[in-house]
């Protein structure tokens, strides 16, 4: 088991990088959904190889699962 980071097609993500949402995320807390296709810019990995932290445009330091994100 490695302990990179990789997006749901297995590329590995950086610090910095920009993702793409591939599912419609229902964030926990608020109203918002993060809709497909939302670029999200600049995130950070954190110790959880599964989970990024990032500022989604309509919501501020959300972590969310790689499971559900795709390299820009």
């Amino acid at each position: 088991m490695s302990d990179e980071t990789k997006d749901s097609n297995g590329n590995i993500l950086a610090d910095g990088d920009s993702v793409t949402v591939i599912k419609d995320l229902k964030v926990k807390g608020t109203s918002v959904t993060l809709k497909r296709g939302t670029l999200i810019k600049n995130i950070r990995l954190t110790g959880d190889p599964a989970n990024i932290e990032c500022n989604a445009p309509q919501v501020k330091g959300v972590v969310l699962k790689t499971e559900f994100l795709k390299k820009a």
